[in-house]
């Protein structure tokens, strides 16, 4: 590495007009709370980092039940995406990010 510099991997939000169109259930929740995202426009791999704060704010909601049934499958998944990036494996990173965005797809389907 560099002495002076440094190589930063970023995942960014990339929706066809905003996170509204691709998942309008998911944000009329995420409007109800107070969350501290660091973009109103959220990556999913941003949501998927915050699960556990997601959780507590939607305590008994049906968002935080359809969360716990995809919890395990999210959590394994940003973990791989993260470990995948440290490696520098970028083709690995992108098919785990289009998982991601399958869970994401079947969270959208499960919100009333």
């Amino acid at each position: 590495m560099s002495k002076h510099m440094q190589l930063t991997v970023t995942v960014r939000p990339f929706y066809e007009g905003d996170m509204e169109g691709a998942y309008p259930k998911l944000v009329r929740y995420l409007r109800q709370a107070d969350l501290s995202l660091s973009n109103k426009n959220p990556s999913l791999y941003e949501l998927a980092g915050q699960l556990d704060s997601l959780l507590y704010h939607f305590d008994g909601t049906s968002l935080r039940d359809i969360l716990l049934r995809h919890g395990d499958k999210i959590r394994n998944t940003h973990k791989m995406i993260e470990e995948n990036i440290g490696d520098r494996q970028l083709a690995q990173v992108d098919k785990l990010l289009y998982t991601l965005e399958d869970i994401f797809d079947e969270i959208e389907s499960d919100l009333e």
